[in-house]
């Protein structure tokens, strides 16, 4: 019997994720505006166009592929994905609304309404209607493990459409590589064009929820992630070059008749291809329905992609919230992609009704969501937590990009058009490189309600004697919350009847709890903005020893002190000291601390935080 080799096993599971990669990428965007900026500025404008989009998808999944090598078994680039998108949910969500309504929007505005049908009135609402069914239809029923074998059959349908396509075409097909653009790629406006889609396509797939669920899923089969968007980004590429180019073969049998002036006097081209073959439909209906097939397929695994990874990124938010109200709505409410994509249907309905075009839902992807992709990557290769962003920063940046862009669009002054795209990528430069920049990427109290370190000496001796008259080793009163001496930090309190025995001694399990309460004091002061639910860490206690040198009793003044003794790479050790009010050492012992991941409970070496709020203490 013959063996086969374990590469020969992955093959051909690669092949089909690279497959499902490029089908879920070719959306409205990719797939009508190649012909536009091909008909723009010609063949060179389509080989540029062309392989931004493929070194992006490619450069996704390289350093993905990277990122998910930083740990060991299938699970870690779906445990850094957890940890990694939580202050970037919001923009994740936004990102694929607009996918999904620009994917709709672009096949009733340029597949459908070119057709003529009327009424208007009554047959746009049916076609969002089959569009947004056939969409949920495949959605349910092929989850992420099957979907590749799903767009692997749609993928034989759509080669057997461009083939029949090609052979209708035969040699002149290649006749229009010589036809030149209706523009120059030689003056400003074509810069205007091509860098917002430099940026936009490069660092795009970064907020795309279908190539991030993608990327976990490959990573899960342990097949290599790097070789299934290699592979994805030619198929993807092919597509392109064949749609691009045919927009040309159209150009030079004389089709420039069916571009069509809108706002601001641009010329649009999205809707050529579906003009010339809807003209010849009578004669050649084998052709016609071999396009229409093409755009139906296209349109089809984006949109079934974006339900499905769109239910995955509900359901696993909801699952992770403790808010209250979601335990007052039902989970399917909230994890349903139904009502979504029934928001994106009637604004995709109501754009093509008004007949907008393409461009107008582009603008956000070169401009707004620029701020967040490149945040998101240098947030992926930063040391130390982020738990927040500062939103309403990115937004105001975001918004103030889009009308900048929007201006130069519509003035005809390519100019703003790059300034725009360029605002938010230089914005998150300065954020991210500025001094004190790590501020803005943790949570913190409003300023009324914070004081610094250096701030809380004078506040507690104005605030605390009226609360306790616990005197220190200095002979001042300091906050209950307790307070550094040197370096140690001290906590001092009344032992109570609850702490006592049947006997009225203190019982022997009191004093490891009052320096458990010591060391949570301890932590809020060196750390006060550490937030539970949001640390990729968690502190664990390794070991516990303490001797135990006298007893005490009710009502006694009893004061804990702690401090850090050692630390290595991985753990710390805390030394701590039990004392009465006459100074008579009560017990003594220490304590080791180690740290593990928030996801996957893997040991870590010491957080870059714990080493600034604990190591000025030792």
């Amino acid at each position: 019997m013959t063996k086969h080799s374990p590469h020969s096993n992955r093959l051909l599971p690669t092949l089909l994720w690279g497959n499902s990669i490029a089908l879920a990428w070719v959306w409205g965007l990719g797939l009508f505006f190649s012909v536009q900026f091909t008909v723009d500025f010609g063949f060179i404008g389509l080989l540029i166009f062309v392989m931004l989009n493929c070194c992006g998808l490619f450069l996704f999944g390289f350093v993905t592929n990277q990122i998910a090598r930083r740990s060991e078994g299938s699970e870690s680039l779906g445990n850094f994905f957890k940890q990694w998108s939580r202050p970037f949910r919001l923009a994740f969500f936004l990102y694929q609304i607009l996918a999904i309504t620009l994917t709709i929007f672009a096949l009733i505005r340029y597949a459908w309404q070119p057709l003529h049908f009327e009424p208007n009135l009554l047959y746009l609402p049916l076609t969002t209607l089959v569009i947004l069914a056939g969409s949920i239809l495949f959605g349910e029923e092929f989850n992420i493990r099957r979907i590749k074998y799903s767009h692997g059959v749609l993928f034989l349908i759509l080669a057997l459409a461009v083939g029949v396509i090609l052979a209708h075409a035969g040699s002149a097909y290649f006749n229009g590589l010589c036809v030149p653009g209706r523009l120059s790629t030689h003056n400003l406006n074509f810069y205007g064009y091509l860098v917002p889609i430099c940026i936009g396509f490069l660092i795009g797939p970064w907020l795309d929820l279908q190539q991030w669920q993608r990327a976990i899923e490959i990573r899960r089969e342990n097949l290599s992630i790097t070789a299934s968007y290699a592979c994805g980004a030619v198929v993807f590429g092919a597509l392109l070059l064949f749609h691009g180019t045919l927009a040309l073969w159209a150009l030079s049998g004389g089709a420039g008749h069916f571009l069509h002036t809108g706002i601001a006097g641009y010329t649009y081209s999205e809707d050529l291809l579906t003009r010339v073959f809807s003209a010849v439909s009578s004669t050649s209906p084998w052709i016609f329905g071999a396009y229409m097939t093409f755009l139906v397929v296209c349109g089809l695994t984006t949109l079934d992609s974006g339900y499905i990874a769109l239910r995955w990124f509900l359901k696993s938010n909801a699952n992770r919230s403790s808010h209250p109200i979601f335990s007052l709505i039902p989970s399917w409410f909230l994890t349903s992609p139904i009502l979504p994509f029934i928001f994106c249907g009637v604004v995709a309905l109501s754009a093509a009704a008004l007949e907008l075009e393409l461009e107008y839902f582009m603008i956000f992807y070169a401009t707004f969501f620029v701020g967040y992709e490149a945040l998101s990557i240098g947030r992926a290769f930063m040391n130390g937590p982020a738990s927040v962003i500062p939103q309403v920063k990115m937004f105001c940046i975001g918004s103030l990009a889009v009308v900048i862009f929007s201006y130069g669009y519509f003035l005809h002054q390519s100019i703003f058009q790059i300034l725009g795209s360029l605002m938010p990528l230089g914005y998150v430069f300065w954020l991210m490189l500025k001094p004190m920049a790590s501020e803005d990427f943790t949570p913190g109290n409003e300023e009324l309600e914070e004081t610094t370190i250096a701030e809380r000496p004078r506040l507690v001796s104005t605030m605390s004697a009226p609360l306790t008259t616990l005197p220190s080793s200095n002979g001042l009163a300091y906050s209950i919350a307790g307070h550094f001496e040197g370096k140690w930090f001290v906590h001092t309190f009344i032992a109570t009847y609850a702490d006592t025995n049947s006997v009225g001694n203190v019982y022997f399990g009191m004093y490891a709890m009052w320096v458990g309460k010591t060391r949570e004091l301890f932590f809020n002061q060196v750390m006060p903005k550490f937030n539970l639910k949001e640390t990729p860490y968690y502190i664990l206690t390794r070991s516990f020893e303490h001797k135990f040198v006298r007893e005490t009793r009710e009502f006694e003044t009893v004061t804990v002190r702690i401090r850090v003794a050692s630390y290595n790479r991985k753990f710390v050790t805390l030394e701590h000291e039990i004392h009465d009010s006459e100074g008579h050492l009560l017990g003594k012992g220490n304590q080791g601390l180690l740290f593990v991941s928030s996801t996957n409970y893997k040991m870590l070496d010491i957080p870059q935080d714990i080493v600034t709020a604990f190591m000025v203490h030792a």
